[in-house]
């Protein structure tokens, strides 16, 4: 979701959630990860690593809301069962409830309520209404701060959890996608990752995308921080091998500030 429902990639882990189509860049990674073959995910898949983790926090009571939840992309593309299954939160709580500024949103197939929400509007749900909040990918396109955090502050229950998936503000995928004008992202995304849909593509504003964003925006006396940076494997390869091993190796360099992304788990006090 982006807050003004405009386009730049929301899909940020890059190499995971490929479709079934996309067998060439299965075999470039199969090359650096041989354990794709059992399972037909890398050792470094950040949406298993992500999803595994909020899978855990959840309770058969709890009333979830999927924030930016779009059309359930990854329930539909991804070509890989098990991740398909840790994305599928519907009979695992009480209630999942999927929200977006974009009306794909009706069409998503594991929400037990689905609503098309204003992007600079409060959210259409009462106070404490959430036991979870998940937002995959999501922060990035936000560009009011103020309001979204304080929304989501709002409709979360007291101990409740608020869960995220981001790129990292310092990261390099994140560094160059600032440097590109929004209206260029969707052209380079075909390039770069040709199996990237359309429908997919979104602006980016990068306003809650560092952990000091994240710490002024949820301050520490109403939120316990869990959050921490991850490294998956490189999406931005071209399905070629050479480039792909480029892209492990400078990962291999970067201090830990310049991690692609960022895992937020924060519990309202």
């Amino acid at each position: 979701m982006s807050s003004d429902g405009a386009p730049e990639h929301r899909n940020a882990e890059n190499a995971q959630g490929r479709t079934s189509e996309d067998t060439g860049g299965q075999q470039v990674l199969a090359a650096a990860f041989p354990e794709i073959g059992a399972g037909g995910f890398t050792s470094r898949d950040g949406t298993i690593e992500f999803l595994s983790r909020v899978q855990a926090l959840l309770q058969p009571s709890m009333r979830v809301l999927e924030f930016g939840a779009g059309r359930g992309a990854g329930l539909q593309d991804d070509a890989v069962a098990f991740r398909r299954a840790l994305r599928n939160l519907q009979g695992k709580v009480a209630s999942v409830v999927a929200c977006d500024v974009d009306e794909a949103v009706l069409e998503h197939p594991a929400a037990d309520e689905t609503r098309v929400i204003q992007p600079d509007a409060p959210l259409p749900f009462p106070d404490a209404a959430f036991d979870l909040i998940l937002a995959d990918f999501v922060f990035e396109h936000i560009q009011d701060a103020a309001l979204v955090s304080g929304e989501l502050a709002r409709v979360l229950k007291p101990g409740g959890w608020l869960c995220a998936r981001t790129p990292n503000k310092y990261g390099p995928v994140s560094l160059v996608t600032r440097l590109i004008d929004n209206s260029r992202h969707s052209r380079l995304l075909r390039w770069a990752q040709p199996e990237r849909k359309e429908i997919d593509v979104f602006p980016t504003a990068f306003r809650l995308n560092s952990l000091r964003d994240l710490r002024r925006w949820f301050p520490a006396e109403r939120f316990e921080h869990f959050t921490y940076r991850y490294e998956p494997e490189p999406g931005y390869y071209f399905n070629n091998r050479v480039v792909l091993r480029l892209m492990l190796f400078l990962s291999w360099l970067l201090p830990p500030v310049m991690k692609t992304n960022l895992f937020v788990f924060l519990q309202k006090r």
